[in-house]
């Protein structure tokens, strides 16, 4: 038995719907609250205990899709140190001199995404014809690693990670603090080499 009537239970429906979809939102915008999607490609035929050292291939000509990466020089540093730090806690040390076993090659994108709830019908929650799914916005960033086999430039390793990155980008603390986040979550997906 509802204390309401139809229009004011609806009301409250769509009320408390808009308002789990604006938490939703500040929690995608919310950088590493948020679990980043993580996922990797690995030639399985290669044996990893091979490789013990790696540099830095050419640097990405294309651009990030957004300003504030393009001309930040802390984001390729942070970013650039994650990943060595990262090697370097499975085996792989970047090498000092000669040619190394290993090329790493970086590329960051930033596009605009749009999730729309369509379960809004679905499960229930409209009562109304005139329900329509909401939707949410925002900018989504995607890290990618290559990592090809310097003797036989052939790709052995590709891992890649995205999440939003509304609140992130101007905020230095928060950057290397997904940074960090996305590249240690990339590579706990890449072949151990001891």
């Amino acid at each position: 038995m509802s204390y309401f009537s139809d229009a004011e239970d609806t009301t409250m429906r769509r009320l408390i719907l808009r308002v789990t979809w604006g938490l939703a939102a500040i929690g995608i915008a919310g950088g590493c609250a948020v679990p980043i999607a993580v996922s990797s490609h690995v030639d399985r035929r290669i044996d990893f205990a091979q490789y013990r050292t790696f540099d830095w291939g050419p640097a990405d000509a294309l651009p990030t899709g957004d300003a504030r990466l393009d001309r930040d020089p802390f984001f390729k540093d942070h970013m650039q140190g994650a990943v060595e730090r990262g090697l370097a806690a499975r085996g792989i040390e970047l090498a000092s001199a000669g040619t190394p076993d290993l090329l790493i090659h970086y590329h960051a994108n930033i596009t605009e995404r749009i999730d729309v709830n369509k379960a809004d019908r679905a499960y229930g929650y409209c009562r109304s014809a005139d329900c329509q799914p909401e939707s949410v916005s925002y900018q989504a960033g995607t890290l990618v690693l290559d990592v090809m086999d310097a003797r036989t430039n052939m790709l052995v390793w590709r891992g890649w990670a995205q999440n939003s990155v509304d609140e992130i980008l101007g905020n230095r603390g928060k950057t290397a603090e997904t940074i960090d986040h996305a590249v240690s979550e990339m590579l706990k997906q890449f072949p151990r080499t001891r």
